[in-house]
C-alpha cells in the first residue's frame, strides 16, 4: 500500500474538500504526459492508481521487432519473450514501466501538471460552495496578514480573502482572530485557481447584519430601501414596512436599542442612522438630519442641489464628523446638499437688502398696504411703527422689526424675505 499516496488522498479530501477521484484522475493524467516526455519516449502508454491502495500500474504498449528503430514504441523479440515465453515478432506486449524512470523532465512536467489539476479540482469546489452564496455573511479565523493589511482567513476548506481596502482602518486584526465578513465574490486568479474575496466596509455588510439580527427583514415585512455608508464612522439606512402595523425604524432598533446595539457592537461603534424612507427628497433629507430643524431649504434643479438654512448651533452635527454626515445624506438623497449657517446667510441677506434700499426704484418710497403672505394686522402694526414704505423696513434689522411690531424673530425674517423678494429681480436687472 503507497501509504504517503493515501494520505494525500485523505488530506485532499479533508482540507480541500477535493473527491479522491479527481485526484487520482489528476496525477493519472500527469504521469501519462509524464512518460511521454520521458527519456524512453514511451507514447503508448497506460496509467492507472488503485484508489484503495493507492499502488500504481504504469505499463507502456510496445510492438516485438527483431530490430528497435523506435525505441517509444518497439521491443526486441528477445527481451519481450522475458516477459512472455510465447511470444512473436509483430505481437504487441505490455511493458512494466516505474514513474521513477522517467526522469528529470518527466517529473518536473507530472508536478506541474498534478498542480495545475488540483488548483482546477480546489477551484471548482470553491465556486460548488461559495458562489451561490454571495452576499451572505461568513465567518473565520484570520491566518496570517499579508503586504496591503490583507488578511488570509481561514473558512475550514479554502482561505478568503480580506483586502486591506476592504475592511474600515480603525479595525485592527491580529494572527488568531475571529473574523464576520460579507462574501462579496468569487473571482478566478491568474494561476487558474478560486479565491473566496470578503468585505467589512461594503454597505450591504451592514444590510446582512440587520437581516440577521431583525426578522422583520428576513421575512420581508421591513425593507431596506437605500443604504450609504462611511465605514468605519457612518452608515445611513432608509426603511419601509410593507404591514402599516410594523414600524420600520423601530423594528430595526429594537427594545430600548438592543437590536442595533449589537450591529454596532460589530461595527466597532460605528454610527447608524435607521430612518423612514420617503419617495420624496425633501422628507428624506429633514429625517436624515434629523432632529436638527432645517430653517430654509432651496432646490436649484438645474444644478441638481439642495441649499439649506439651519441654526449656527446645529451646523456641526449636521456636517458631522469630516463632513460624513452631509455627504451621505446626499447620496441617500440623491442630490447634492450645500449647507449654510443662519448667522452666515442673515448677513447675506442684510447685505442683499441694502443694496436694494439704496436702489432708486421710486416703488421703494410708496406707501406700504401689504405683503404677500403675511397677514394684514401684522402689516399694519409695522406701518403704524414708523416702518411706513417698503425702503424704510428694508433698512431695518430683522431683530429690530420684530421688537417694534411685537413679533417673533421667524416672523420678521418672512415679511422681509417678501419684501426684499418683491424688488430683487429689480436689481439683478439694474432698474
Amino acid at each position: 500500500m503507497n501509504k504517503d499516496l493515501i494520505a494525500i488522498f485523505e488530506y485532499l479530501e479533508r482540507e480541500k474538500g477535493i473527491k479522491r477521484d479527481l485526484v487520482v484522475k489528476a496525477i493519472e493524467e500527469a504521469l501519462i504526459a509524464a512518460g511521454r516526455k520521458g527519456t524512453q519516449w514511451m507514447n503508448n502508454i497506460q496509467v492507472k492508481i488503485d484508489a484503495k491502495t493507492g499502488n500504481i500500474s504504469t505499463v507502456a504498449e510496445k510492438e516485438i521487432v527483431e530490430e528497435v528503430e523506435y525505441p517509444a514504441e518497439e521491443i526486441l523479440l528477445e527481451e519481450a519473450r522475458l516477459l512472455d515465453p510465447n511470444c512473436q515478432v509483430g505481437d504487441w506486449i505490455d511493458v512494466d514501466v516505474q514513474p521513477a524512470d522517467f526522469g528529470r523532465i518527466a517529473a518536473q512536467v507530472a508536478r506541474q501538471m498534478i498542480s495545475q489539476k488540483l488548483k482546477g479540482a480546489e477551484r471548482d469546489v470553491i465556486y460548488e460552495e461559495y458562489r451561490h452564496r454571495i452576499g451572505e455573511l461568513i465567518s473565520g479565523t484570520v491566518r496570517r496578514i499579508t503586504k496591503g493589511h490583507t488578511l488570509i482567513i481561514d473558512l475550514g476548506k479554502v482561505e478568503g480573502i480580506l483586502p486591506g481596502r476592504f475592511y474600515p482602518k480603525t479595525e485592527k486584526y491580529h494572527v488568531g482572530e475571529k473574523v464576520l465578513a460579507l462574501l462579496q465574490d468569487v473571482q478566478d486568479t491568474e494561476n487558474g485557481g478560486a479565491e473566496v474575496i470578503l468585505s467589512r466596509s461594503h454597505p450591504e455588510f451592514v444590510s446582512a447584519l440587520f437581516a440577521q439580527e431583525v426578522p422583520e427583514i428576513h421575512d420581508g415585512t421591513i425593507q431596506i430601501k437605500k443604504i450609504v455608508r462611511d465605514a468605519g464612522f457612518r452608515t445611513k439606512m432608509a426603511v419601509s414596512s410593507t404591514d402599516l402595523k410594523v414600524d420600520p425604524v423601530g423594528a430595526c432598533v429594537g427594545v430600548r436599542g438592543s437590536r442595533v446595539k449589537n450591529i454596532i457592537r460589530e461595527l466597532n461603534n460605528e454610527k447608524i442612522d435607521v430612518i423612514p424612507y420617503s419617495a420624496d427628497p425633501f422628507v428624506l433629507l429633514k429625517s436624515s438630519f434629523s432632529p436638527s430643524e432645517i430653517h430654509k431649504a432651496d432646490f436649484d434643479e438645474e444644478e441638481n442641489t439642495i441649499s439649506l438654512i439651519i441654526a449656527d448651533e446645529d451646523y456641526p452635527s449636521i456636517l458631522g464628523k469630516k463632513g460624513n454626515n452631509v455627504r451621505l445624506t446626499s447620496e441617500l438623497v440623491g442630490v447634492r446638499v450645500e449647507v449654510h449657517k443662519m448667522s452666515e446667510h442673515q448677513k447675506e441677506l442684510t447685505i442683499l437688502r441694502r443694496q436694494i434700499a439704496l436702489s432708486e426704484d421710486p416703488e421703494l418710497d410708496k406707501p406700504l398696504e401689504k405683503i404677500n403672505d403675511v397677514n394684514q394686522l401684522v402689516v399694519d402694526t409695522i406701518v403704524s411703527s414708523g416702518l411706513d414704505t417698503p425702503r424704510k423696513l428694508l433698512k431695518t434689522a430683522p431683530q429690530e422689526v420684530a421688537k417694534l411690531a411685537d413679533i417673533s424673530l421667524e416672523m420678521a425674517d418672512k415679511l422681509l424675505e417678501q419684501v426684499k423678494n418683491q424688488f430683487a429681480h429689480k436689481l439683478d436687472q439694474g432698474i
